[in-house]
């Protein structure tokens, strides 16, 4: 009987051609950077931060950046570079949590879809044709405003939003992946068919989910901030890049530094997201390696 070889090990010269060529790419490993900066402050926040993020002085209101505080001071006078540093832990963790919810629910439908095709494959795609008809924030506000405003109901919402985005790739890698003769193989010496799903098909769809998920984290992050914007994610007083620039809108021309620096940071993180998720889909992309 003749045996499969699997294809869920990356052959080393490939994965060190795939590496080499990300390290050439400037922009990937500026974005790498930006985020692993972004990654450093939320975990060391408690020692980057100079005061505490939910401590008020009607001494310091709206006051200018200074040497005292850096980013100045807010509407009750709360230094706004420790609540930036702590609400990058919200904006990460939204951003990451919501994707591997989008990941765990999506995965599994897109793969179940492409592998088995018939009846499954016509119920599975048109559920997701449906939701992706609605715009992804969309969806994201309509199941956050039915949950009820929190930050784990807000990623959870953004999360389901953007599963149909991870269903759809992963059915049609999947696709594209049964037909090879390997898998066909698998099927003649009659392995079961979750152990081909699972030994198989899911490592050769790995590298295109990975870098839907780094580009993903990207858009969760701005519906992370759309919707504390909007009142659904991170309550007060707990600190959110969102929720500081729903307040700093009322105070754009007296402190326009509330506003500047939380808007800057989203712009930054986004940035480094999506230049790391290009970098990576360069990198990874089977017909450049």
């Amino acid at each position: 009987m003749v045996g499969v070889e699997p294809l869920d090990e990356v052959p080393p010269q490939r994965g060190g051609r795939a590496l080499a060529k990300f390290l050439a790419n400037r922009a990937a490993i500026f974005g790498g950077c930006v985020v692993a900066l972004f990654v450093l402050v939320a975990i060391f926040a408690p020692l980057v931060s100079p005061y505490d993020p939910l401590a008020t002085s009607f001494t310091a209101i709206r006051k200018a950046p200074s040497a005292l505080h850096w980013f100045g001071t807010d509407e009750l006078g709360r230094d706004i570079f420790s609540r930036m540093a702590y609400g990058a832990r919200t904006s990460l963790m939204a951003g990451v949590i919501s994707v591997a919810i989008a990941v765990c629910v999506g995965v599994p439908f897109g793969l179940l879809a492409g592998f088995f095709g018939g009846w499954t494959d016509m119920v599975i795609s048109r559920v997701i044709d449906a939701k992706l008809a609605i715009p992804f924030l969309i969806l994201a506000i309509a199941l956050a405003s039915f949950l009820g405003p929190s930050l784990t109901n807000a990623m959870i919402a953004i999360g389901l939003s953007a599963t149909p985005i991870f269903a759809r790739l992963a059915r049609g890698q999947t696709l594209m992946i049964t037909a090879e003769d390997y898998v066909e193989g698998a099927r003649a010496i009659g392995l079961p068919n979750r152990w081909i799903i699972i030994r198989y098909i899911f490592p050769n769809i790995m590298p295109p989910l990975i870098v839907q998920a780094t580009l993903t984290v990207a858009t969760a992050i701005i519906a992370e901030a759309s919707l504390s914007f909007l009142g659904l994610g991170q309550q007060p007083p707990d600190p959110s890049w969102g929720s500081m620039l729903n307040t700093a809108k009322n105070f754009m021309s007296q402190a326009p530094w509330m506003s500047l620096f939380p808007g800057a940071a989203i712009f930054l993180l986004v940035l480094g997201f999506n230049l790391l998720g290009d970098g990576l889909r360069d990198a990874l992309d089977p017909r450049e390696n």
